[in-house]
């Protein structure tokens, strides 16, 4: 097995040897330059696996070098070291393409890390296959999409922290999935976490963990969301619904990359990538005062924003011969086709859900539809909203759309029930569902008993 060679670039001998003496020990070779004009010329002579480079240097700044090294036509990942609290620098590293960043005073156990993940990086599969597969699993072939996934392949490359933007609906979770899958990371856990669902007394205890008799009820050692996510990636859905006390300390837990759980005096390092998304605006929350400004420019490192399915209407048959396909998988359950007229409705159609309720339209379509093919009529779609007309007033609406969606889908189940003698598999028969699909829709409306 090749042995991985390393160049660091510091001005100060002691950083050097403490980097030599670290790296040697975990069997990397390493070759020092004490400016940007060495490093210059190393990196002309040989390749490297990958650079560290302080930021302060005798003849410039690292970030001259960063971008040096982003220009190569083989270039590596580089970590940055940075003066303590310099997150500033370190952000705008990671803009430019720096891999990720470590803070002065060296901690050689988040150290190690580092250069653990940066080694993985490097044995990761090309571009062009990663993006092959991604097509399977986010679909559409419009360039908005091709350019998303484009970019998720240079992100996987990466350990700076993304803010996924978009509507809900739109798919920011499976993008978070497809980044983690992508990444170094993969084969660590993807604890994935909505925190409008977490109750604001146990946040703290949620994110960070605690210890046996902290609080009333805290009967066992308990590890959180970063010590779950280990190794891993943790993604952080609807991160605008955090109080500020706990902003507070997700700040500090993503520039010292140490967490110290409630009733733990010592702080623990943690080694996660931290992904986020939210569906509300947090640039104007910055600006209300509800949302602290130094955490969304830790967060928001590099922003990737998710269309809503409204302007990206060519991808729309392909998401719904993919949804079909999946909802008709058992033997018992006819794959019904789409009329004209219906397709081009959908096309037409605001999405203020957009996938999500795209999904949900066809799921009810299969349960009322007749005959082979799916019409306008068994789409159900609001009538006030057939195209962009009348889509802000649903937008406001969306529960009443669901609750008169699942009514319908009541009526039709009740009324086959009953003209089959409350025989369940003459009912789902007759419904075109397979007997699995009609007993799930069953349990969902609470009609099973």
């Amino acid at each position: 097995m090749k042995t991985p060679v390393a160049l660091i670039v510091d001005d100060e001998p002691d950083i050097c040897e403490l980097l030599e003496i670290t790296l040697n020990r975990m069997s990397i070779q390493t070759y020092c330059a004490e400016n940007i004009a060495s490093a210059k010329a190393l990196l002309k002579q040989r390749s490297y696996d990958f650079c560290l480079t302080d930021m302060r240097l005798p003849d410039g700044n690292g970030l001259e070098l960063v971008d040096f090294i982003q220009s190569m036509a083989n270039s590596m990942p580089v970590a940055v070291i940075t003066a303590h609290g310099n997150m500033d620098t370190a952000i705008l590293a990671m803009k430019k393409g720096a891999f990720d960043f470590i803070s002065k005073p060296l901690d050689l156990v988040v150290f190690r890390q580092l250069i653990s993940n940066t080694l993985k990086l490097s044995h990761t599969e090309d571009m062009p296959k990663n993006d092959r597969r991604m097509r399977h699993i986010l679909l559409g072939e419009s360039l908005v999409m091709r350019a998303i996934r484009s970019k998720i392949t240079k992100l996987a490359r990466s350990q700076a922290p993304v803010y996924i933007s978009g509507e809900s609906g739109s798919g920011k979770e499976l993008v978070a999935r497809l980044i983690h899958q992508q990444s170094s990371r993969s084969e660590q856990p993807f604890v994935a976490i909505n925190c409008g669902a977490i109750p604001h007394e146990l946040m703290e205890s949620e994110f960070f963990g605690h210890k046996k008799g902290s609080f009333s009820g805290a009967i066992s050692d308990k590890k959180g969301l970063f010590q779950a996510a280990e190794g891993g990636t943790l993604f952080l859905d609807e991160i605008a619904d955090l109080p500020q006390s706990l902003q507070v300390k997700l700040l500090r837990a993503i520039q010292e990359k140490k967490i110290r759980p409630v009733g733990e005096l010592q702080e623990t390092p943690v080694n996660i990538r931290l992904l986020s998304a939210t569906h509300r605006n947090l640039a104007s929350m910055v600006q209300e005062g509800s949302f602290r400004q130094d955490l969304y420019y830790r967060i928001n490192v590099i922003d990737l924003h998710i269309p809503p399915l409204r302007e990206r209407s060519a991808d729309i048959p392909l998401l719904i011969e993919h949804t079909l396909s999946k909802l008709t998988t058992d033997a018992a359950t006819i794959k019904p086709s789409l009329s004209a007229a219906a397709l081009a409705m959908l096309q037409s159609y605001h999405f203020p859900g957009n996938v999500r309720e795209l999904e949900n339209i066809l799921e009810r379509a299969l349960a009322l539809y007749e005959g082979k093919t799916i019409d306008i009529d068994d789409l159900n779609l609001p009538v006030n909203n057939e195209g962009s007309a009348g889509s802000e007033q649903y937008d406001t609406a969306r529960g009443s759309l669901e609750d008169y969606l699942e009514a319908i889908e009541r009526k039709a189940i009740t009324a086959a029930l009953a003209e089959n003698s409350w025989n369940k598999t003459a009912a789902a028969k007759q419904l075109g569902l397979s007997f699995r699909s009609f007993r799930y829709r069953l349990k969902k409306l609470n009609l099973d008993s």
